[in-house]
């Protein structure tokens, strides 16, 4: 085996090695967000910050472990490395002054009794919570548009997403893209129609979240 080859199967070796610290510190990064779930705002808030670049970097040592792997023994992985449709090339601004967060998490009611009994739980702590609700506390047990409206006035989505279980709720598909602008909107401007008018050129990264994956055939190497 030449040098050459030598140098690069041990580039393989240490993005491995690089990709298992980037899973390592994901999963940290995760634990330490569930641990601040009951702290204040703030403490919330860098986690999800932490949690967010973890991420970043886990998909950026899985792309680079996936391509050496790729390039020396012909191998794949079995891992989607989401990101932005290669067909779309960002044309937006080097240095933009707004960038939007678009973030859809679909979700299928597999429990209807856990939902209507954690709402009913949630009214009986807080009366308030259902008052913006028909039929207010006493229809948050019995109907699902009232306890809709009383979990996620009362938790945060990103909250939801963590304990949907809890709710009776089962993942699906979900998306985020980060969108790059040149201009500040005005207050109020888009609320009308906040997910109109997206330029895919303008979108700096997205991440994607799908069974469909897991269906697709892996890339082959020919």
């Amino acid at each position: 085996m030449s040098d050459a080859v030598q140098r690069t199967a041990a580039e393989v070796r240490a993005a491995a090695e690089a990709l298992k610290q980037a899973l390592d510190r994901h999963l940290e990064a995760v634990e330490r967000r569930a641990s601040t779930a009951d702290t204040d705002v703030d403490a919330a808030d860098r986690a999800d910050g932490e949690v967010f670049t973890a991420f970043n970097e886990l998909a950026a040592a899985g792309e680079v472990y996936d391509e050496l792997l790729y390039d020396v023994y012909d191998e794949v992985t079995p891992f989607e490395v989401p990101g932005t449709d290669a067909t779309t090339a960002y044309t937006g601004p080097e240095d933009p002054e707004t960038l939007s967060v678009l973030i859809r998490r679909d979700y299928a009611v597999v429990d209807q009794r856990r939902l209507l009994a954690q709402a009913e739980r949630v009214t009986a702590l807080d009366p308030e919570s259902a008052v913006d609700q028909p039929g207010g506390s006493e229809a948050a047990g019995h109907s699902m548009y009232a306890a809709l409206g009383v979990l996620f006035g009362e938790f945060e989505p990103d909250e939801i997403a963590t304990r949907h279980q809890e709710f009776g709720l089962e993942e699906g598909d979900a998306t985020t893209w980060v969108v790059a602008s040149e201009d500040r909107p005005e207050p109020g401007e888009w609320l009308a129609a906040p997910f109109e008018g997206i330029d895919p050129e303008s979108v700096v990264c997205r991440f994607d979240v799908s069974e469909a994956f897991d269906e697709e055939d892996p890339k082959s190497p020919l």
